[in-house]
């Protein structure tokens, strides 16, 4: 199982309306988002690939209220610190944005994630 799936079954455990890079516009609030802006990669001196991989994963919590927003990333980041199949750290704290044209709050944070490839 990828790093990327183990990812999408914790989100979902918290929103089943979880989805990778961006959302359909009729989605019901809230959901998340999720996106790889980076990640380490692990060098190797022989010619095979690590067993191991990590993505920086940029989550993104969208609904209706900014307390909402909060309240999902909060237990987002609580899962992910929890979570047995992969190693998740925050790299930072969550932030707090609005979207005017699509009328909705943001809290997103970034974290770093290890897996088993």
């Amino acid at each position: 199982m990828t790093l990327e799936v183990k990812l999408t079954a914790i989100l979902k455990a918290i929103s089943p309306s979880t989805f990778a890079d961006f959302a359909p516009t009729s989605t019901q609030r809230p959901y998340i988002t999720y996106q790889q802006v980076g990640g380490d990669v692990i060098p190797t001196l022989a010619d095979i690939a690590p067993d191991k991989e990590n993505a920086e994963m940029q989550i993104s919590v969208w609904a209706d209220s900014r307390r909402d927003a909060k309240a999902v990333i909060t237990a987002v980041e609580a899962a992910l610190i929890a979570a047995q199949d992969l190693s998740a750290r925050p790299i930072s704290a969550p932030v707090s944005d609005y979207d005017a044209d699509m009328e909705r709050y943001c809290s997103r944070q970034d974290f770093s994630i290890w897996a088993d490839r």
